[in-house]
């Protein structure tokens, strides 16, 4: 055992000894390595960061919540033409269906509607996220607050003009002082301020809690009506828990189709879009993401390869006499084997690390700049250097088997 240790060790130093000597080389085969090893943990970083986000910015809610409306989450077979025709649900339809559904933990009425300014004095909030509710939504979203709270039961049927701020909004036209209880200004109405949300920070979808307000949708409702087409209405249901999904669906589908009427034969006017749904396409996007990553980068690792192998081609070549020498001195062939081969994983290896350290600088840097935290894992440090380590391994064996097989006479007339 020791005698491997000793050939280990001695092939090691003459990998080293010989990379040392060929600097230039050295660094021009490390490129290749380099921009590989890159390439593929920066796109794998990348959407690992990204898969955090979204898990992050969905774990408030429940996968099985269903977003009852007359657009469809993904495909439909549907034809446009006919998706088109469907109603917006209704206020009554979801009364109706929060005091008949049974299985049912919360159910709650939000309109989709467009960006808004808001004022207080002087100060103006631009292209503020309007989020028109009733009260139950908080038991679906589960806002957390820094102040005060959100609007009650009562409240919210009513239509009383009271608005929840999200961090930044309440920052923006507030600064240090405290919000609660102040008006505000919007839609051309006061609104007193009963709640500010804690800070969450940039949504990946776009729009953030910290840039979005929540007023009773009664209000809005009060103020447009429910047919207006510049506002989208959702009815969102959250499932009790250990339900059977399946027939859960069947008893929304049947008790919608009831109470607007619809015969038999009549295909359903609306979509039952499950969450969960949507964070399968979510995955599976990020799968794909991967799968190109992996193809885009692997033609880099290739090139790298190609190139590795045809420097130690070169290397073997110029150390031919040595060679030779060394095995007419009584070298085995398996210790002239290891020593190409470890010149070939350490050059490997180098350059992997090279191109992790450059993933590590673009991860603070992007981390900083873009408001978003990209994570660079163990896993992926891990992953990095294994790749190069096999890439050396493959690229140098060749070369490697060449210059054990070689004959002593023969090396060394040939390089003399």
């Amino acid at each position: 055992m020791r005698l491997y240790f000793r050939l280990l060790k001695e092939s090691f130093a003459f990998a080293v000894h010989a990379l040392t000597n060929n600097k230039l080389r050295t660094l021009l085969s490390l490129l290749g390595v380099t921009i590989g090893i890159f390439s593929i943990i920066a796109v794998l970083a990348a959407v690992d960061s990204l898969d955090r986000k979204i898990t992050s910015d969905l774990s408030s809610l429940d996968k099985n919540t269903i977003y009852l409306m007359r657009f469809s989450f993904g495909p439909s077979e549907i034809p446009k033409w006919k998706r088109e025709q469907f109603p917006g649900v209704k206020y009554d339809e979801y009364v109706y269906l929060k005091n008949t559904l049974t299985n049912t933990q919360v159910v709650a009425y939000q309109m989709f509607v467009g960006k808004e300014l808001i004022k207080h004095d002087d100060k103006t909030a631009t292209d503020v996220n309007v989020v028109p509710v009733s009260s139950e939504f908080i038991d679906i979203q589960g806002l957390a607050f820094d102040k005060g709270r959100f609007y009650n039961e009562s409240e919210s049927n009513s239509g009383k003009a009271v608005i929840v701020l999200g961090y930044e909004i309440a920052i923006s036209l507030f600064e240090s002082q405290n919000p609660i209880g102040k008006n505000v200004r919007l839609y051309g109405q006061r609104f007193t301020v009963i709640g500010v949300l804690q800070k969450k920070g940039e949504g990946l979808f776009g729009d953030s809690n910290d840039t979005s307000v929540y007023l009773p949708v009664n209000f809005i409702r009060r103020m447009y009506g429910d047919n207006n087409d510049a506002m989208t209405p959702v009815i969102i249901l959250k499932p009790a828990k250990g339900v059977d999904m399946d027939a859960y669906k069947a008893e929304l589908t049947g008790k919608l189709r009831s109470f607007r009427g619809m015969k038999d034969g009549q295909i359903d006017n609306f979509f039952i879009n499950v969450f969960s749904g949507f964070t399968n396409l979510i995955d599976g996007i990020i799968s794909q993401m991967n799968v190109m990553g992996w193809i885009i980068s692997g033609f880099s690792l290739l090139v790298g390869g190609f190139g590795i192998a045809n420097i130690m081609f070169v290397s073997v070549k110029e150390r031919t006499n040595l060679i030779g020498i060394q095995k007419s001195l009584g070298a085995k062939n398996h210790f002239i084997l290891f020593q190409f081969l470890f010149e070939s994983i350490i050059l490997s290896v180098i350059g992997g690390v090279i191109g992790l350290l450059f993933v590590f600088i673009m991860s603070i840097v992007a981390t900083k700049l873009a408001d978003f935290e990209f994570v660079l894992s163990y896993g992926n440090v891990f992953l990095g250097t294994f790749l190069a380590a096999i890439i050396g391994l493959i690229a140098g064996i060749i070369p490697a088997i060449s210059a054990s097989r070689l004959d002593p006479v023969e090396a060394i007339r040939t390089g003399m």
